[in-house]
């Protein structure tokens, strides 16, 4: 505990006892029931963060006038008498594990999907305001998914507003109100009003949506009106001694004329003089830009509201909580210097509900980390459930836990990448007895080399080689699977999780000195087999990377980032043939060190692999970097130090290029599946070799086959 002393150490929000720092983050899951009804599934899904040790379990987006208000197909609520069976058994399994329960009452407002839907008009408090400026949102969707989102969207006419009046204004105080009382009659121990995001109040707070002449408009005193009749309504009903809080947001990004951090310490304060016991600092931005829901909300940036909370909690005599990429050390540090009370995590929590347990238990090296893909919130916009690319468990909590196995066996595993390694992992804790096989002299397979370009791969890669550092699983390096030796090895059951092959695609001049398939990229940023690269590189440049295959160097990802800071045996100009995850994540890496980067595919739409919102992320920094895009190209040709395209318009273009990296043709590959098959094993496949899925299909296929035998 001494390694995390403050974030550890007990709190106290008001009157409320809290074992240590560390919240559950409110956050959309659309784990409900039908009618917002509070069920199992949902129960078990909060359960699990209260058992594995956080303080407190906020649960997010809970409405108040279900379904008026509502922005989610399963949106949780305290609406009505008939929600608070379900709130009262999930505050009883809260509390079994020590944990506290706090609602996080909510009104969309302007976001209210559901009212649009049913043809109500939306609660807002102008009429918004017209703008030339368009968002990107529907840029950074594939047709596929565009087809999803805005399939609701065709089934409504032009949203309806309904400015509110004094009389709104009393209603809505009125469910705030009456939602925090049946929450408190439910065993809840604390409610937050969402005053942020967006939402009904949140808008009021804005000057880029309030354009108000009354006492709810024009001042910051007078935008922050509604939230404090909102705070007075709920202490009256719920009595002096119940924690009320606030989320706010300390800045609107995107927008020159949204909330700002004066806006927002101004706001608190006076939140705070109506009777709230804390505030709950965040950020939201421009809601039609897909870069919002990685600069507001949740930020991309390590530590992202720490400042602004501090700036906050100067004006303030009652405790703030933070949220925003926080890691633990981190976390610990800031709570220590007085710049935050109070962690509020839902990421991390996804990967690893144990967290806090963990840290309790001096095993920080064991939590499973967050890996930043974003998989869990860009479920939202396909009206999904919550999920995480990392822990398979995440909205299946309901499901149970992995049994140990009823008939031990001998399995042998077959590839040392994320698949691999995850299912070794998992069948071991089973109980039985595995052997992993990998080909070369290190785990992690590709993921390894995505670790160079995206590190945040990297701490799911180290992770897991941890994990089964610790476990019982024989790893043999070097070695290559055949029937004979799984014959000799007595294999009971078959795991191939080799990964996908990358062949090079059929482009005119792809045979040229200066260009690269992924494999070679691999094996030059790798050093492993320098010399299938004699054509393509200098004999310096093997030689050095040999040395650094020899001392270990490019075994880690760390030091390979920052060398190619310095030296790259690339030229000034590179062409990336290929616009998918691996694609973008390389074009943003060689930006980053310098490097005139073109990104050119045949596909209308960028970015096939990565999830929605890292998409947004991901494009508009390769925009910030100079990073050009060319979609819809044909005929893609590679020449004397240039790549040849035909583009919408039948012309022909040239982009000049020193050197042209293909990051195309993976493909499944289970050549070696079917002839194990042939020579009677039991064979499973796991991971790209049945088809690129990237680490949150090749943790899923794992866990779902390590569940089966």
């Amino acid at each position: 505990m001494a390694q995390f002393s403050h974030l550890l150490a007990p709190g106290k929000i008001g009157k409320l006892e809290l074992r240590n720092r560390i919240f559950l983050s409110p956050m959309g899951s659309n784990l409900a029931d039908e009618d917002g009804i509070t069920g199992e599934r949902i129960r078990a899904y909060y359960t699990a963060r209260a058992k594995g040790g956080a303080a407190l379990i906020t649960m997010g987006s809970v409405s108040i006038g279900y379904p008026e208000g509502t922005s989610n197909i399963r949106q949780e609520s305290i609406a009505e008498e008939r929600h608070i069976p379900g709130v009262k058994a999930l505050a009883d399994a809260v509390h079994a594990h020590g944990a506290k329960l706090a609602l996080q009452l909510v009104h969309a407002g302007l976001v209210a999907m559901n009212d649009m839907l049913a043809g109500r008009a939306v609660w807002c408090p102008s009429v918004p305001k017209t703008t030339k400026e368009s968002g990107d949102m529907a840029q950074g969707f594939l047709p596929e998914e565009a087809e999803i989102f805005f399939a609701p969207f065709k089934k409504m006419g032009p949203p309806k507003y309904k400015v509110m009046d004094a009389q709104d204004i009393e209603q809505l105080v009125q469910m705030f109100a009456g939602a925090a009382e049946r929450a408190k009659r439910a065993g809840a121990d604390a409610v937050e009003i969402h005053a942020g995001h967006g939402y009904i109040i949140s808008t009021f707070l804005s000057p880029a949506y309030n354009q108000r002449t009354d006492a709810y408009g024009g001042s910051i005193e007078n935008r922050t009106r509604l939230l404090c009749d909102v705070i007075k309504g709920v202490r009256a009903a719920v009595g002096p001694d119940f924690p009320i809080w606030a989320r706010l947001d300390a800045r609107e990004h995107l927008m020159d004329d949204g909330i700002t951090l004066e806006d927002a310490k101004t706001a608190a304060y006076l939140a705070q003089e109506a009777g709230l016991d804390a505030i709950h600092v965040s950020a939201h931005g421009h809601t039609g830009k897909g870069a919002t829901f990685t600069t507001g909300q949740s930020t991309h940036t390590p530590g992202g509201f720490v400042e602004n909370a501090a700036a906050i909690k100067g004006k303030l005599r009652i405790p703030v909580i933070t949220v925003g990429r926080l890691e633990p050390e981190m976390a610990d540090r800031c709570i220590g210097a007085g710049k935050f009370d109070f962690v509020a995590m839902a990421r991390k929590l996804l990967a690893d509900p144990e967290l806090p347990n963990k840290l309790k238990e001096g095993r920080a090296d064991d939590v499973r980390p967050c890996i930043y893909c974003y998989t869990c919130i860009s479920q939202i916009f396909f009206s999904k459930h919550v999920i995480c690319a990392v822990n398979p468990a995440t909205g299946f909590e309901h499901e149970g836990q992995t049994a140990p196995a009823a008939v031990k066996k001998h399995v042998v595993v077959v590839g040392g990448g994320p698949a691999g390694m995850e299912a070794a992992r998992r069948l071991a804790l089973r109980g039985h007895k595995v052997t992993l096989l990998e080909q070369s002299d290190r785990l992690g397979g590709t993921a390894q080399f995505a670790s160079i370009a995206y590190a945040a791969n990297e701490r799911i890669v180290n992770w897991l080689k941890g994990q089964l550092a610790k476990s019982s699983v024989d790893i043999r390096y070097n070695t290559t699977a055949t029937a004979e030796a799984l014959k000799a090895m007595a294999a009971d059951e078959v795991i191939v999780a080799t990964g996908a092959t990358r062949s090079m695609p059929d482009i005119p001049g792809a045979t040229r000195a200066n260009v690269f398939s992924g494999d070679d990229m691999r094996r030059l940023v790798l050093g492993q087999d320098m010399d299938r690269l004699a054509g393509k590189t200098s004999l310096l440049t093997r030689l050095a990377m040999k040395v650094g295959d020899l001392t270990g160097l490019t075994k880690s990802p760390g030091f390979i980032r920052l060398a190619s800071r310095v030296w790259m045996p690339l030229g000034k100009r590179v062409v990336i043939i290929g616009g998918e995850l691996v694609g973008l994540e390389l074009a943003e890496f060689l930006a980053e060190r310098g490097r005139e980067v073109t990104v050119i595919d045949e596909a209308a739409k960028f970015g096939t692999g990565l999830q929605v919102v890292r998409r947004w992320r991901v494009l508009a920094d390769l925009h910030e970097l100079g990073v050009t895009l060319v979609p819809e190209a044909r005929e893609i040709a590679i020449g004397d130090k240039f790549v040849s395209y035909v583009n919408p318009n039948s012309q022909t273009r040239s982009l000049m290029a020193d050197h042209v990296i293909v990051a195309q043709g993976a493909q499944g590959e289970v050549s070696l599946a079917e002839s194990l098959k042939n020579a009677g094993f039991v064979v499973h496949v796991a991971g790209d070799c049945t088809g690129v899925g990237y680490i949150n299909k090749a943790i899923a296929d794992a866990a779902r086959i390590a569940a089966q035998i």
